[in-house]
């Protein structure tokens, strides 16, 4: 995280402030926030760039509070209470990462009737060598070790640690019976063959492969990842030398030659690359109205509105859609129920708007939805039975509209339990595989789910008349393996979330690699303004 202000208070009578910004992180269980870092001071500016950046752990399903506290320094002391406070501004790791390019501009709070000045801090991922090769050799006139045929030989690939020993980093397949061997292409990472040090040596050993173990040693040769992204050319040629046959035999030449015959480099691309390009993550959630919750004005029933404290619903709702919506530029949430009878004419429906506009099911972020959710408990009546199909295949036909990467579908099925149209949802699964849309299943109440660990793919592949799911979509959890003993409902719905996000950023990469999607360009970087200093008269 880099960080840059604009505007702070000016809090010194001769001269500017002396900023110096102070990042907390929040604890999830009780809240309290403690100091991560605090940046340098610089002298004498209201528009500080800060140098000094702070490295954070990230986890797409965690929700990560932040606070930014702006202090004028006075003198040289450590303690913050002697030192003129300028505001701060709080956020969440997510909001950062998910604003356009990775860049967030706030406004800073926190004096009463002042204009603080804003803060801008923008996320870079480190990319620590996400490359990776793919290299094939051959060899040819290889010394021959076997008493009755051929050598059978392998490579055996190390790279050199800092103290000038070797790690062994790969092994190719052995091929039988022949002293020019092509092996297969293989794929390393280039943290594995060389930690990212372009230069360091890579010794390469041939080895004449025997059944009992005792491999016979051909001979070696060393290059470095910078030699090998030549590329094949004369330079990748290389001599097997045996030293101890070197040192024996004046007339000794080499052992056999090892060439590069291609190398290939890709970078792995993560989830955040996407993200940073604009990638938007759209969230629907669908809420079971069957009449197996319950009367909704009993304190026993799963929709019982308690003044006091959410409900099931509510907590897994928000769990969720707390973390989700900083990935969504507009905050919008299209909202769905199903299995209930709606007015006026009492029809059941599967796919109903909780703010009851069919045309425009949309509510104004995760607070909205409650609203809705709330306001459609006091008009439906709660009926049967429990169909998912409708809402999954809802949600389907507008990923299916999406093929460009730009947009990814998250869709939230809260449910109390049996499902009623197992065949038709396991059809609309399969189908959705193929769109960019994830599914998470939160059952709520004690009921028994052995039905939806079956969607839930990790197991068993989802199928349906035959057909595969393309790939695994669908994370089902029940609520009730998260609640807090204690009564916290702040950690059951953080370890709720944690659980259920954790596949999505995969199952993204998935859909997008199948798809061959590549991230668009992020925005370029952000430079600050120059100010033009003014001079006073």
């Amino acid at each position: 995280l880099s960080f840059f202000n604009r505007n702070l208070l000016d809090r010194d009578t001769f001269s500017k402030s002396d900023p110096i910004c102070v990042l907390y992180t929040q604890a999830i269980g009780n809240k309290e926030w403690r100091e991560f870092g605090r940046t340098e001071v610089i002298d004498n500016t209201l528009n500080p760039d800060f140098v000094r950046k702070f490295i954070m752990d990230y986890f797409f399903e965690e929700r990560e509070n932040l606070r930014f506290d702006f202090y004028d320094v006075d003198s040289k002391s450590p303690n913050l209470s002697k030192h003129d406070f300028l505001g701060q501004m709080f956020c969440t790791l997510g909001e950062i990462v998910g604003s356009q390019g990775s860049r967030l501009e706030k406004s800073i709070v926190g004096i009463p009737g002042k204009k603080c000045g804003t803060v801008i801090v923008t996320a870079e991922e480190l990319s620590c060598c996400r490359d990776s090769v793919l290299m094939q050799f051959c060899a040819n006139k290889l010394d021959k070790k076997d008493f009755f045929g051929k050598s059978d030989p392998f490579l055996v690939f190390h790279r050199s640690n800092e103290d000038g020993s070797f790690t062994i980093c790969h092994k190719t397949e052995v091929v039988k019976n022949t002293l020019n061997p092509v092996w297969q292409a293989f794929k390393i990472s280039v943290r594995a063959l060389c930690n990212g040090d372009h230069d360091r040596t890579i010794k390469v050993e041939v080895y004449d492969w025997d059944r009992d173990g005792s491999h016979d040693f051909i001979g070696e040769f060393t290059t470095s990842y910078r030699e090998l992204s030549r590329g094949q050319s004369q330079f990748n040629v290389y001599e097997v030398i045996n030293p101890k046959k070197k040192g024996k035999k004046k007339k000794y030449v080499n052992s056999g030659t090892v060439t590069l015959l291609s190398f290939l480099i890709e970078t792995e691309v993560s989830f955040l690359d996407y993200i940073k390009g604009g990638t938007q993550i759209n969230f629907t959630v669908a809420i079971d109205f069957t009449a197996s919750n319950g009367n909704p004005s009993q304190p026993t029933s799963l929709h019982y509105m308690n003044p006091y404290q959410l409900n099931a619903y509510g907590m897994a709702l928000k769990a969720v859609g707390e973390i989700i919506q900083d990935y969504d530029s507009d905050k919008m949430f299209p909202a769905l129920g199903f299995g209930a009878r709606l007015p006026p004419d009492g029809r059941v429906s599967h796919e109903f708007a909780l703010n009851g506009n069919p045309q425009n099911p949309y509510c104004h972020g995760i607070d909205g939805v409650m609203e809705a959710y709330y306001r459609s408990l006091k008009s439906v009546q709660l009926y049967g039975p429990t169909n998912f199909a409708p809402v999954i295949n809802h949600v389907a036909r507008y990923a299916a509209s999406v093929k460009d990467g730009s947009q990814y579908f998250v869709l939230l099925i809260i449910t109390d339990g049996v499902i009623s149209d197992m065949a038709q949802t396991k059809e609309s699964i399969v189908n959705a595989s193929k769109f960019p849309m994830s599914i998470i299943i939160v059952g709520v109440g004690p009921a028994e789910f052995d039905a939806m660990e079956e969607l839930d793919g990790d197991v068993v592949r989802i199928s349906s008349r035959g057909r595969f799911a393309e790939r695994d979509i669908v994370q089902f959890v029940p609520f009730r393996d998260y609640i807090d003993r204690s009564g916290n409902h702040v950690l059951s719905m953080a370890r709720l979330a944690k659980d259920v996000l954790a596949e999505i950023p995969e199952q993204f990469l998935s859909y997008m690699r199948v798809r061959g999607i590549k991230p668009s360009p992020a925005p370029p970087p952000y430079t600050p303004p120059i100010h033009v200093l003014q001079t006073q008269i």
